[in-house]
């Protein structure tokens, strides 16, 4: 048995998800190999050789996978396929975008966002918001599977010594083609790799009030900042701030939830952090079914406290 693992990257540096793709797949046995597609990725590809556990790296250096469009992967991943029985990809957007069109290709089911491996095969993963979690099986021969990020612990990024063999597909496949991206940028860590997160909801009321109270306690604690989809649809902060079932899924050690109501689309994305606080002025509000430690206070007065003392 050996699997193949779609590298997520930037062209310069590995993302951390696809660390957590790594652990999943050396619990489904045999060797591991790691894809890189990308163009002038040679610094990717070196990374990923350092991963410990890692038995090769396969490096696709190719324009035409630059941007890691769906529509020029797919065949270069199909046409690997043939050695392995099973394609794993961290659920980033990448992912998420490249193996459902791999598995239509090779007619394979596709097993999204698993969170556990079974003993006898079967897979776990989240459903109705991750209130529920199934259990499949696949009788596929080759199974293509994503990884939830926050499901297992992150393999060493060193330690490993694999080989980086070159390797090359159709290119351009002329079907979509890259036009811009608009990538924001901040000094503070990216939500879903940072150690500790704050986030504040639509009881901050505008975008002025997340400047004044949500992100002084960030930048003292050294947080990423975050929002509930109530905030972000309300305008009070950029879209790549949401946390939930439909934005990023976060697991840090600390997440301090300010003002957030706790409605099921946010539980979904950050119930798995390791130790959670809630400041709420409700004290029925359903963040606290869920935090380790509950504050009932106005937040206009308690965090700007807070923030002082630290």
């Amino acid at each position: 048995m050996s699997t193949l693992i779609l590298a997520d990257h930037d062209n310069k540096e590995l993302a951390p998800a696809t660390l957590v793709a790594v652990t999943a797949a050396a619990k489904l046995g045999g060797d591991v190999h790691v894809l890189v597609a990308g163009e002038g990725s040679q610094a990717v590809a070196d990374a990923a050789a350092k991963i410990a556990g890692v038995a090769k790296v396969l490096h696709a250096d190719d324009a035409a996978y630059g941007h890691a469009l769906a529509e020029n992967l797919a065949p270069l991943v199909e046409g690997l396929m043939g050695d392995y029985d099973y394609l794993l990809a961290p659920a980033t957007s990448t992912g998420k975008n490249v193996l459902p069109r791999v598995a239509a290709k090779m007619d394979t089911q596709m097993i999204s966002e698993i969170v556990a491996i079974n003993d006898d095969g079967s897979f776990d993963r989240p459903t109705y918001a991750g209130n529920a979690i199934s259990t499949v099986k696949s009788s596929d021969a080759k199974k293509v599977i994503t990884v939830r990020g926050t499901a297992f612990d992150k393999a060493d990024a060193e330690g490993g010594s694999a080989s980086v063999e070159a390797v090359s597909g159709a290119g351009d496949s002329g079907k979509s083609s890259f036009v811009s991206a608009e990538i924001a940028e901040s000094e503070r860590p990216e939500l879903t790799s940072a150690g500790i997160v704050v986030s504040g909801g639509r009881a901050l009321q505008s975008g002025e009030n997340f400047e004044k109270i949500i992100e002084p306690l960030a930048d003292k604690l050294g947080a990423a900042v975050g929002a509930s989809r109530a905030a972000v649809d309300a305008g009070y902060v950029p879209n790549d701030y949401q946390v939930g079932q439909t934005g990023k899924i976060v697991a840090p050690e600390l997440y301090i939830a300010i003002g957030i109501s706790g409605a099921i689309q946010h539980l979904a994305g950050m119930k798995d952090s390791k130790t959670i606080i809630a400041i709420n002025k409700d004290e029925d509000a359903p963040i606290f079914s869920v935090a380790d430690y509950g504050l009932v206070a106005d937040l206009y007065k308690a965090v700007p406290e807070l923030t002082e003392k630290l």
